[in-house]
């Protein structure tokens, strides 16, 4: 099929792929440049000018309440070999560990970053910082994928708030990239297997809104990373983990992977507990039974703060390309919501 847009539309061109099944739609090609010295700055370009282009890829038709994204940009450090933004239905992400892992295996896959034989690495500069991730090759593909994040660490321990409909709610808060509070799925009676999905948004919309009702965060380097992103539900491992979890971010929005950066604020409760010594692995399962497996690299001072150093490793696999366009006359064309 050779059918072009007229020139006047935008056509954005995309590499889907997917961590531990939860989906990246990653925008190589068509997006306005982004100013903006900082990966910030050129974020709230996105927002303030673009941000119909992110609804158009992220909603209905041509994406679903829980599609996932990132749009590449230009390095904002030196040491950076990309820059990156992470997208979802309500906005955008400061972090994400599944992305990560995803463009872990995408970008050399696709010959964005080259690989050094001898120290194969690929540098984001992401709204949260400059994250590492260390694709681990054989038979010259992808296999897995590993990435150093930034300081995780904890805000409070078992905190309590009172959410309309559930009572009094025990929760942890802590940091790995986004801000997260940690609750105990069974206290709630809620299921961490497919069948509690709609239960499990229903409670982390409402814990979410009862602690953002209840507490300032403020994050100790950049205000506009000061935000609870999500809720985390945790409980039982099925399939050999040390857990399982799920987690409800942004607007009621399921994360399929166990989340990177909700596997990285998990590092950092079990070492402030003495639960979790550098170097032992913890593995995480999703609700579709994929894993994350993370490790306390070393301990920093961030800011003031005790914070762990996580390495987070899974896998990610490509699943497809494609090429997207706005009709400026469909009614539709910046995408819709429907749940």
């Amino acid at each position: 099929m050779d059918w072009t847009p007229p020139d006047d539309w935008p056509l954005i061109e995309t590499v889907e792929s997917h961590a531990g099944g939860e989906p990246l739609r990653t925008v190589v090609g068509g997006f306005p440049d982004l100013d903006g010295e900082t990966i910030l700055e050129k974020r709230r370009v996105a927002r303030e000018q673009y941000d119909h282009l992110r609804t158009a890829l992220m909603w209905e038709p041509r994406g679903h309440a829980d599609m996932y994204g990132a749009i590449l940009t230009d390095p904002a450090t030196d040491a950076g070999d990309v820059g990156v933004l992470f997208t979802h239905n309500e906005g955008y992400s400061t972090m994400c560990g599944h992305g990560v892992i995803a463009l872990g295996a995408v970008l050399p896959e696709l010959g964005i970053v080259e690989l050094d034989a001898d120290d194969p690495v690929v540098r984001l500069d992401t709204p949260a910082g400059l994250v590492t991730a260390r694709p681990r090759s054989s038979d010259g593909r992808v296999r897995r994928v590993a990435f150093e994040n930034v300081p995780a660490y904890v805000v409070a321990l078992d905190e309590t708030v009172g959410v309309p409909g559930y009572g009094t709610v025990t929760y942890d808060l802590a940091f790995g990239g986004a801000y997260y509070a940690y609750c105990d799925a069974a206290e709630l009676g809620l299921s961490l297997d497919a069948d509690g999905v709609d239960e499990l948004i229903d409670a982390g919309r409402a814990i979410k809104a009862a602690i953002a009702d209840e507490r300032t965060i403020d994050h100790p380097a950049d205000d506009d990373l000061g935000f609870l992103y999500g809720v985390i539900f945790a409980g039982d491992p099925r399939d050999g983990g040390d857990c399982r979890n799920v987690c409800v971010f942004a607007d009621g929005e399921i994360d399929r992977s166990p989340t990177g950066t909700g596997v990285s604020g998990h590092l950092a409760r079990r070492h402030a507990r003495g639960r979790l010594a550098p170097g032992d692995a913890y593995t995480v399962e999703s609700i579709v039974g994929s894993t994350l497996t993370g490790r306390v690299a070393g301990t920093v001072d961030y800011h003031g703060r005790d914070a762990v150093v996580p390495e987070i490793e899974g896998q990610a696999h490509v699943v497809g390309t494609g090429q997207f366009t706005v009709d400026p006359e469909d009614p539709f064309g910046e995408g819709f919501l429907l749940r």
